[in-house]
């Protein structure tokens, strides 16, 4: 049976810990108690772990053998123009299971007013989804969520490949631009907001070298298509 993973909010090289929340949910909802085993992932290292302390805000556990981690995957890095949040919270959430390396919230020219003003407020929150995420799907580490950023400063990405998806793009699909690389040590994707990038902010792309590329011949919701475009990627790049 495979053990559930958690992700240690504090690590020593003996003892792991869960407090708040996430100590919460295990201790409360799922009854926890001092001799049961799981996974815990502390930094980039995971092992078989037992409990030895249980309280409602925090659990300790005792580490035993590390365990043999998932293999290394090429980073991609997410430029995700911010939209409305019960949306943009369950795209977060796919694309963490999707081994999202991290997500730039972007205020992109057609961001509704209100929700670039809220969007500061937000970032916890986004993080903690992102962290419950990576737990679930067995994660060593949650991807970073950065803070809210205007595009112009979002666009300097040191990543090897960057790639912008545009409604309005008629040559090359996603799959085609990376099949055409030989080897992509990192990618960076971005994913405009309802109503696509404005045209501006396409020349912006453009003059910063980025490659434009397309998900098909049909208009994709905002987080339908961050969840497609990750997907596509993993795929190509695997």
């Amino acid at each position: 049976m495979t053990r559930r993973r958690w992700i240690a909010d504090e690590h020593t090289a003996q003892t792991a810990a869960l407090i708040g929340t996430n100590a919460a949910h295990l201790a409360r909802t799922l009854r926890a108690r001092v001799g049961l085993e799981f996974d815990v992932a502390c930094g980039e290292r995971v092992y078989r772990a037992t409990i030895s302390a249980v309280a409602d805000d925090r659990v300790e556990f005792a580490l035993g053998d590390e365990v043999m981690a998932s293999t290394a995957i090429v980073p991609i890095a997410l430029l995700l123009a911010v939209f409305k949040f019960d949306r943009m919270e369950w795209a977060i959430e796919k694309c963490t299971e999707l081994n999202v390396t991290s997500i730039v919230p972007v205020i992109a020219r057609r961001t509704e007013k209100h929700l670039a003003q809220a969007a500061e407020k937000r970032v916890e929150r986004w993080r903690r989804i992102a962290h419950e995420a990576a737990q679930q799907s067995r994660r060593v580490v949650p991807p970073e969520i950065a803070d809210p950023t205007k595009l112009g400063d979002a666009l300097a990405s040191d990543a090897a490949q960057r790639v912008v998806l545009a409604e309005n793009e008629t040559g090359a699909t996603l799959s085609e631009v990376l099949r055409a690389q030989r080897a992509v040590g990192s990618l960076a994707l971005a994913v405009g907001p309802e109503g696509g990038w404005a045209e501006d902010e396409l020349q912006a792309f453009d003059g910063a070298h980025w490659i434009s590329a397309s998900l098909g011949d049909t208009i994709l919701r905002a987080e339908t298509a961050a969840i497609a475009a990750l997907a596509i990627a993993r795929a190509e790049l695997a």
